[in-house]
């Protein structure tokens, strides 16, 4: 299993669940932050058409291209379909953000061959390890 920062540097494209438009949360700070070092964000919200640029997609399954990580900002007891969607669509890692443990996830990530990674803040982690996907 990769790091979490090995992750980070192996990852372009990285699917948001729970992105939101609300510029007060950390779901629309840490995944703008990310796209401004460079990765591609890809908003997962059915109650938005557009975020960060991008177009929003209402579930994993709708995104019409690979992605290498699955962000998730949603609640615990929400990251185990989430967790079981990323598998679904061959996404190679999972990341559930800062506050978000839980072990069914964990299993479910583990069974299907996926990176995992749970209470941990992408923009900690990218500026922990100095990481850019800016030239």
């Amino acid at each position: 299993m990769r790091t979490a920062q090995q992750i980070l540097a192996d990852s372009a494209v990285i699917a948001v669940v729970g992105a939101s438009r609300d510029p007060f949360k950390a779901a629309h700070g840490v995944p703008l932050q990310m796209q401004q070092y460079g990765w591609r964000i890809i908003p997962v919200n059915p109650t938005v058409d557009e975020l960060f640029g991008e177009r929003a997609y209402k579930s994993l399954a709708d995104i019409p291209h690979p992605v290498d990580l699955v962000d998730v900002f949603r609640p615990a007891a929400d990251a185990v379909q989430v967790v079981r969607d990323a598998a679904a669509i061959g996404a190679p890692a999972v990341w559930l953000q800062l506050g978000i443990v839980s072990a069914e996830a964990r299993r479910i990530a583990e069974e299907a061959g996926m990176d995992y990674v749970e209470d941990r803040c992408l923009i900690v982690e990218r500026a922990a390890a100095n990481l850019t996907r800016l030239t």
